[in-house]
């Protein structure tokens, strides 16, 4: 049995609006708002690295739990937008924060690698029983690349999110997950080594409002619970309107899902944990509330986590 014991978030002070992005890609602040939901995205500023980013995420989580980091026996970071090839930023991560000889994972998994890495985090923490997840991303180092493309270079922004997964009691207990792999979609979302990312928008879009709804259908259904059932869904935060392409899918409003996208844009795998974090703080788990993670991106990779509140 595995537990949500909390979350924290880093997101850089620089803000983006639509007005500065849309003049270097030529487009007006206000179309960028209508296709995608987001007015600002913060982007890292010079020298603030991946590992950075993700130090300040997982420090943010610790502090909100109160664990030590000598007391966490894995750690997990994904990461899209690495600075090299390898070591990928977990060992750094791990060191700077002081959790010793612990083993520190990679996964570099954009979009849905948090989720990835909750649903591992809820199997390994039997073993490990503290695993911190971190998802961190520097996606205006990619999308300032030229030649700059609008519908891509817009979305996206800049943050780092984390969650502290244990087998000790928390603030909700994990129920179940699913996590999927097709590969067949691979050139439509992709990002080559020094050149820009290069996204099929409708292949995502259709994808994803296809197998999101699909992979949160069918745990809730093995576990005996339906979409109204369910009191707050917290997805990566990839395009309002996919959100509410998805909220419809399932038959709920979309007021059900928490939405920051407005404020950070997609800051890809991490932006789900930041959304949580958020959350948490206004609101948060009580007593039986129920909660669905989800996350979709690249490879293509999705899935869904059910967690109920203690």
């Amino acid at each position: 049995m595995a537990y949500l014991k909390g979350f924290g978030a880093y997101v850089p002070s620089r803000i983006v609006r639509n007005d500065e992005i849309g003049a270097l890609i030529g487009c007006e602040p206000e179309w960028i708002t209508n296709v995608s939901g987001i007015e600002e995205r913060r982007f890292a500023g010079p020298g603030e690295s991946v590992a950075d980013l993700a130090v300040r995420a997982a420090e943010d989580c610790l502090s909100r739990t109160g664990l030590k980091p000598s007391e966490l026996g894995m750690v997990i970071v994904s990461s899209g937008t690495p600075e090299r090839q390898f070591p990928g930023p977990a060992a750094a991560v791990a060191r700077r924060l002081g959790s010793g000889e612990s083993p520190a994972i990679d996964l570099p998994i954009a979009s849905a690698g948090s989720l990835f890495g909750m649903s591992l985090a809820a199997r390994l923490a039997e073993t490990y029983r503290n695993v911190l997840v971190v998802g961190a991303e520097r996606m205006s180092e990619v999308i300032l690349r030229k030649p700059m493309e609008r519908a891509v270079s817009m979305l996206f922004g800049d943050g780092a999110g984390a969650c502290l997964i244990s087998s000790e009691a928390g603030h909700a207990r994990i129920i179940d997950s699913t996590i999927h792999s097709d590969g067949s979609f691979t050139p439509d979302l992709r990002l080559e080594y020094d050149q820009p990312l290069a996204m099929n928008g409708r292949s995502v879009i259709l994808q994803a409002s296809r197998k999101i709804p699909r992979a949160v259908g069918a745990i809730l259904e093995r576990n005996g619970r339906a979409p109204a059932d369910v009191d707050v869904f917290l997805m990566h935060q990839a395009n309002q309107n996919l959100i509410v392409r998805i909220a419809e899918a399932l038959g709920v409003s979309p007021e059900r899902f928490f939405s920051n996208i407005r404020k950070y844009g997609n800051t890809s795998s991490a932006s789900m944990l930041i959304a949580a974090a958020e959350w948490e703080q206004s609101a948060g788990f009580q007593n039986g509330f129920t909660s669905v993670f989800a996350g979709f991106g690249a490879g293509f990779h999705w899935g869904a986590l059910l967690a109920t509140g203690c």
